[in-house]
């Protein structure tokens, strides 16, 4: 009988590792191909692409690339740092695990797949513990995305909208709503943030919440010093991604202030981190966004939206791509 349980076990992690981890190669990359060739403008976008590289600023464009893989180099540490306190991971481990949480988080609402993928690369009884951890990451580049958007906010209300320029559907009004909302909602998440230890010991005296505390327990060890590190990390990995955008721009000749320009990126990230999405129409989202706040500086629409294309498949796709064939060596169970 012994012998027998033994077999029946080990059937099903050939199952689960060498099965279903090809089926998820294809599902994704197949999600994937379907999302891109779907998008507006894609052929457009692609002979921007190759133009491009034939241009004197080409090394924009490479710079860009280079700095997306700095990008989710930041971020593998973050998560390196997150998880530490429940298992030892590698950095080279923690990069693969933050591209195949891509892939995952490609093919789900608002990219609530990406905690998935990247816990797949921990041992089995880790693997919940970590979602958890995760999610703080999460939230730190959330606060950063927030704070430097009510900025942005306030710098393109007092210097740049005026009669003749405007956000279409937005008056004085709701624009001074929304900062209020905005600025109190970060706060709160602030306090949050920096009191998780206080939260999670509250969460835990709720009946229903107890009976899971130890998934969450590990929250109560991070402190002041560890949680301002992973928000330097984040902050770091948002001007990235700015500068990743004000590159594209000079590139396809969106002439404008580059200080303007930087506070539009950032008022852009905020929309994108508070609009929910799904990834069929998050290019869609990203380049009808980026006219109306980019248009405001200038009348460059076709250069304005080929950067959403070129900084969505840069940041998006490609690592998405890459995190579907990643998974194929994964073992998705060892027990």
């Amino acid at each position: 009988m012994y012998i027998q349980t033994l077999t029946l076990k080990k059937k099903q992690k050939i199952f689960f590792n060498y099965i279903i981890g090809p089926i998820l190669f294809v599902w994704l990359s197949f999600s994937i191909y379907k999302q891109v060739i779907e998008q507006p403008d894609l052929p457009k976008a692609w002979q921007a692409i190759l133009n491009s590289y034939k241009s004197v600023d080409a090394w924009k464009l490479y710079a860009v690339i280079v700095l997306m893989f700095v990008n989710w180099g930041i971020e593998a540490k973050k998560w390196q740092i997150l998880v530490s306190g429940i298992q030892k991971v590698s950095f080279l481990r923690a990069f693969r695990a933050i591209f195949t949480g891509q892939a995952i988080a490609f093919n789900t609402f608002n990219g609530i797949g990406e905690y998935i993928g990247r816990v797949v690369y921990l041992q089995d009884g880790n693997r919940l513990r970590a979602i958890a951890v995760s999610i703080v990451g999460s939230l730190s580049q959330l606060i950063v995305t927030m704070i430097m958007g009510i900025i942005g906010l306030l710098y393109i209300k007092l210097n740049i909208l005026d009669d003749t320029h405007h956000l279409q559907g937005l008056n004085k009004f709701w624009l001074n709503a929304m900062l209020y909302i905005l600025s109190f909602g970060t706060v709160v998440i602030l306090i949050l943030y920096f009191q998780l230890s206080w939260v999670t010991k509250l969460f835990e005296k709720i009946p229903f919440v107890a009976k899971y505390s130890f998934y969450v327990q590990k929250l109560e060890d991070f402190h002041a010093k560890e949680l301002t590190k992973i928000l330097l990390l984040s902050f770091l990995r948002y001007v990235v991604f700015v500068v990743q955008y004000l590159l594209l721009l000079q590139l396809f000749e969106v002439n404008a202030n580059w200080w303007q320009l930087s506070w539009m990126v950032c008022v852009l990230f905020l929309v994108l981190a508070v609009v929910p999405s799904i990834p069929i129409a998050e290019l869609g989202l990203r380049g009808e966004a980026s006219k109306q706040l980019f248009g405001l500086l200038s009348a460059n629409t076709l250069g304005i939206v080929f950067t959403a294309a070129i900084i969505w498949f840069v940041n998006r796709v490609i690592p998405a791509i890459t995190g579907s064939l990643l998974i194929l060596g994964v073992k998705l169970f060892k027990k």
